[in-house]
């Protein structure tokens, strides 16, 4: 039998399953109560304006180019698209500045493969979304705490990542409703950064997946809208990337997001692209662009509306349930809440009894920290429960960290 190991480059390595895809899996138990999965709730996909697209796409002129190979920079009617609703968030760029991906992973993923050599730093939160840790993984960085307004002399960052053998190469954040904390950057937060990026001369990466999704509180300018406001205005003169998608707004499977930068940078990853899958599926692009053209506006709305009662369902039920010594976070918008439990506690134990004898799931969140900190803490998910299943789920997991903090105290 062949040691596939000895072939494998040193990068496979850093490969590693993801611990919320694995915890998918548990959907498929029917008595599991599960808040692990940030994913959007399937029954509020625009099933009909979707089967409308398609059958208008293929019955048109355009049905023969649907079915074809397409430019790498994505369908041009869908960038259009795409640059009008930039405009209304205080982004002003032109169809150049966009590429279509297949979903915004795959943006993180080529930036990962465009800016990282190995042994560079990548500046991400402690914690941050799990998936950009395991895009820009392969590509063998260094990992340094981003600490928004920190005391932490700028400097230190360049010298830890020459000490590491490369240089700093650029910043990643979910400002709005962070995964996994659903925690959003105050404005003098994102001018902080963008003062270091400045200072250090790195890229911004901002990953908006849930920008549209805020249910209450004032609004903060994008990042690169403020990039662009110390630009004058000029997109091309600006050092922020902007990751979009239209996952958690129309629907994840078409596998669909975007991102929206500089010329010069646009036209890198368009090589990128070129090398790794050529063009993203042509008749999704259509069908993207004709749903999000139609129902775009309705469709956000009636998603906002279901998930910000679902997330004060899980805010009121953990104010019920939780002892002493627990806190959460109170998210303005997005899909999660962010659990911090008392010291010495660890999530993934507590998982392992969660599921055995109270059947309930959440994902444990060491994952979503670089350095494997963050033991006693814990993300859930509110966009797919039900009010019973957030009642109760909330009360079982209550239930748990009492026996768990009478155990430790005894």
């Amino acid at each position: 039998m062949m040691d596939w190991e000895q072939v494998f480059a040193t990068r496979a390595g850093r490969m590693k399953a993801s611990e919320i895809r694995e915890l998918l899996k548990l959907l498929e138990q029917p008595d599991i109560i599960s808040f692990a999965g940030g994913i959007p709730d399937a029954a509020l996909f625009p099933k009909e304006a979707v089967t409308e697209a398609y059958a208008k796409v293929l019955s048109g002129p355009l049905a023969n180019a649907a079915l074809q190979y397409s430019v790498s920079e994505g369908y041009k009617p869908l960038r259009d698209w795409i640059v009008g609703e930039m405009k209304k968030i205080g982004i002003v760029c032109t169809a150049e500045n966009v590429l279509i991906t297949s979903g915004s992973q795959q943006v993180l993923d080529y930036l990962g493969k465009l800016f990282l050599s190995p042994k560079d730093t990548a500046l991400v939160t402690w914690p941050t979304y799990l998936g950009a840790l395991g895009a820009f993984n392969a590509y063998e960085p260094t990992y340094d705490r981003l600490t928004p307004l920190s005391n932490r002399a700028i400097s230190t960052y360049a010298e830890a990542a020459s000490a590491a053998g490369g240089r700093v190469k650029f910043a990643y954040c979910v400002p709005e409703f962070s995964n996994p904390t659903g925690e959003t950057m105050t404005r003098q937060a994102r001018e902080w950064l963008l003062d270091l990026a400045t200072e250090l001369d790195i890229a911004i990466i901002e990953d908006a997946a849930y920008q549209a999704l805020r249910y209450d509180g004032e609004s903060v300018p994008p990042v690169l809208s403020l990039d662009l406001a110390r630009n004058g205005g000029d997109i091309n003169k600006t050092r922020t990337l902007y990751c979009g998608s239209f996952s958690k707004t129309l629907a994840p499977g078409l596998r669909v997001g975007w991102v929206v930068a500089a010329d010069h940078v646009i036209k890198k990853l368009v090589l990128v692209k070129q090398a790794a899958d050529l063009h993203s599926s042509t008749i999704n692009q259509m069908v993207i662009g004709e749903v999000a053209s139609t129902v775009f506006a309705p469709q956000v709305e009636k998603v906002k509306a279901t998930y910000s009662a679902r997330r004060d369902r899980m805010l009121a039920a953990l104010e019920k349930n939780m002892p002493a010594g627990v806190e959460w976070t109170k998210p303005e918008g997005g899909m999660f809440v962010w659990v911090t439990l008392p010291d010495g506690m660890d999530g993934a134990a507590l998982l392992a009894r969660a599921i055995e004898k109270y059947r309930i799931a959440f994902v444990p969140g060491r994952a979503f920290h670089a350095d494997g900190s963050g033991a006693n803490t814990l993300r859930l998910s509110f966009s797919c429960a039900s009010d019973e299943m957030i009642d109760e789920g909330m009360s079982r997991l209550g239930q748990l960290l009492k026996t768990e903090l009478v155990k430790a105290a005894a």
